[in-house]
């Protein structure tokens, strides 16, 4: 976490680190695609097929970013 958040926003006190702290535990544990061995993803791998936009969103003013795709 350190290397990833910490280092890119200046925590202004105790209680803006603990949101910093939750947001990219939140990221983290919800959004991020994980990962396993040779850079593969954990889960099984599925066929995305849709129509709907590609659309971003972001947490700690756009440190933390993913992508996901709309509902058609």
């Amino acid at each position: 976490m350190k290397s990833e958040c910490l280092t890119r926003i200046v925590p202004l006190g105790e209680r803006h680190l603990r949101s910093a702290v939750r947001a990219f535990a939140d990221h983290y544990h919800e959004e991020r695609p994980h990962q396993g061995l040779g850079n593969e993803c954990i889960a099984p791998k599925t066929t995305l097929i849709g129509t709907g936009s590609v659309r971003c969103r972001g947490r700690l003013g756009g440190v933390l970013k993913f992508y996901y795709r709309a509902a058609a």
